[in-house]
């Protein structure tokens, strides 16, 4: 993990097993994003078709007592190989890179670089003090998208 006040690189990789297209078909269906998305409120497109390159969405979540919302801009996607986005929320811009690779027996490793710049102060200050927090995040993230996708489990509450 490379840490500066600015930024924050990190990467975090989870083998999923199943095959890689179903793999990229249940990250594609933003139906899905309730059940691997812990506090998610709600999913809102902005511009563009969604998905598609140069599309925004607006993302709302609930954790714990913090409130975020955040947009999501699609920067490049060459699936079932790769996507790129962005997100944007007060104080952060991240820009997330994510890989798929085909493994033996019908299972996929998801790959998941992170880069957060932090532009105000208690973001940089959070970025230096936690910076464990960002990548325990992703973690959990991902870990529950394996778990809903091999076990069709749900963190929704609803």
């Amino acid at each position: 993990m490379e840490l500066n006040l600015l930024t924050l690189n990190y990467t975090t990789e989870v083998d999923i097993d199943r095959s890689r297209d179903h793999v990229v078909q249940l990250l594609e269906d933003s139906g899905n994003f309730k059940h691997w998305q812990r506090g998610l409120m709600s999913l809102r497109a902005l511009t563009g078709e969604p998905g598609e390159e140069g599309s925004q969405r607006e993302f709302e979540f609930r954790m714990g007592k913090r409130h975020l919302v955040m947009v999501e801009t699609m920067i490049s996607k060459t699936l079932p190989e790769t996507y790129c986005v962005t997100y944007d929320a007060k104080g952060v811009h991240n820009i997330q890179k994510n890989y798929f690779a085909e493994l033996a027996g019908e299972r996929c490793r998801w790959i998941c670089e992170n880069e957060f710049q932090f532009s105000n102060f208690p973001m940089k200050l959070m970025g230096l003090l936690m910076p464990g927090m960002f990548k325990k995040q992703t973690r959990a993230y991902m870990a529950d998208f394996k778990n809903f996708a091999e076990n069709g489990t749900t963190v929704s509450e609803a």
